[in-house]
């Protein structure tokens, strides 16, 4: 842009434009709205969300407080990704790796990493690599609890109490189908994690000295299910089994959860086989031609269009809550190229933001100052007579 164009203070020039004229209420938190879909599952509570818009497709009893068992381990991994310094070699703290349940196998005097143990927590489902992990980051599992109830009050998750870093039966201890969800999305948003947790199995090294040995995955669905891509499997005599699952299929990602189902490798096949039927790729346009006076121009206005394109995975009730907000310049200076970034198209999914992108000019346009003596009387007759 030369040194003819002017920036002005933005105005919103579209304030909150719907794309459908239906203003559907779709439930996204909501107890008392329970989705008619037949899907005849085993489950006690369960929930299909949008991974990218954090919607929910589905649910079953998903607000009702459960035990989570090794599930827990998603709030554990994250925060111990979230601590960084995966690489750095310690002893595990002996007292924290003697604990029942699963375990990766460490002993004590075991050299390990906090990336070895989070291979160890998300794969085999390791008890000891959980608590080790908790000692690592918080000094004490006491204090990590308290990180863990921490991170849940940061996410939302209303319905969610942590007791231990494992998922062991204790009291005070649960979830909902719902808040592991949105756990889940929030997790798979952080790489490392994301890429332990799609491993089918892995070569780990610790002990004393340490050794590469392999970690296998726990969950099933991560080849028996085209497109799984984690995350966590879990049982506990109180907590029955329970599974968290992603999958991935033509750019849609979708969060599956069940507790207490004793046919849970089905029955996640089922919701996600349904959810990817409700949610598609859709590109989001701008409802109507966006056109901005100029002003000292060779054209007296000029239109905007998106800078990039936008595809959103969405079903049809989420495509209904969308709307689009245009923030721009009450009016332009003449002497922009194409292309020239003059505000920006922000997307909204119930009254949620999504994401931005510019707004730039469709076309060049001279300045006045930049004119020859015919241009600008070419202009001006324009105006006057067209």
């Amino acid at each position: 842009m030369n040194r003819c164009f002017k920036k002005l203070f933005p105005i919103i020039l579209g304030v909150i434009t719907p794309f459908c004229l239906a203003a559907s209420a779709f439930a996204e938190n909501d107890p008392n709205n329970t989705d008619n879909t037949d899907l005849d599952l085993s489950a006690a509570g369960a929930v299909v969300i949008n991974a990218d818009t954090g919607s929910v497709i589905y649910e079953h009893n998903a607000y009702e407080q459960r035990a989570m068992a090794s599930t827990t381990k998603i709030m554990t991994a994250l925060l111990t990704a979230e601590a960084g310094d995966l690489d750095t070699r310690f002893t595990a703290d002996s007292y924290a790796i003697k604990v029942e349940g699963t375990s990766m196998g460490l002993k004590e005097g075991d050299i390990v990493t906090r990336r070895a143990l989070l291979y160890g927590m998300l794969l085999p489902s390791g008890n000891d690599a959980a608590n080790a992990a908790a000692v690592s980051v918080s000094g004490s599992m006491g204090e990590f609890v308290k990180l863990m109830n921490k991170k849940a009050a940061e996410l939302g998750l209303k319905d969610t109490h942590f007791a231990n870093p494992s998922g062991l039966d204790a009291q005070g201890h649960y979830t909902t189908a719902y808040d592991l969800a949105m756990l889940a999305r929030a997790a798979l948003d952080n790489p490392v994690f994301a890429e332990i947790c799609k491993c089918s199995s892995a070569r780990v090294e610790f002990g004393n000295p340490p050794y590469m040995r392999t970690l296998s995955n726990s969950n099933k669905m991560l080849w028996q299910y085209e497109g799984c891509v984690g995350v966590k499997t879990g049982f506990t005599d109180n907590a029955r089994r329970c599974l968290v699952t992603a999958a991935e299929r033509n750019g849609v990602r979708l969060i599956a959860v069940t507790l207490s189902d004793a046919n849970d490798w089905a029955d996640h096949a089922a919701m996600l086989d349904y959810g990817f039927t409700q949610v598609k790729p859709t590109e989001i346009v701008l409802p109507s031609p966006i056109v901005v006076p100029v002003a000292g121009g060779s054209e007296e206005q000029v239109t905007l269009q998106l800078a990039e394109k936008i595809t959103l995975p969405l079903s049809e009730e989420e495509n209904q809550t969308l709307s689009i907000q245009i923030n721009t310049e009450p009016f332009l200076y003449g002497g922009f190229e194409k292309g020239t970034a003059v505000g920006t198209a922000c997307v909204y999914l119930n009254g949620e933001y999504v994401c931005c992108t510019d707004l730039v000019t469709e076309k060049a346009v001279a300045s006045s100052c930049e004119m020859g003596f015919w241009e600008k009387l070419w202009c001006f007759l324009r105006r006057v007579f067209f």
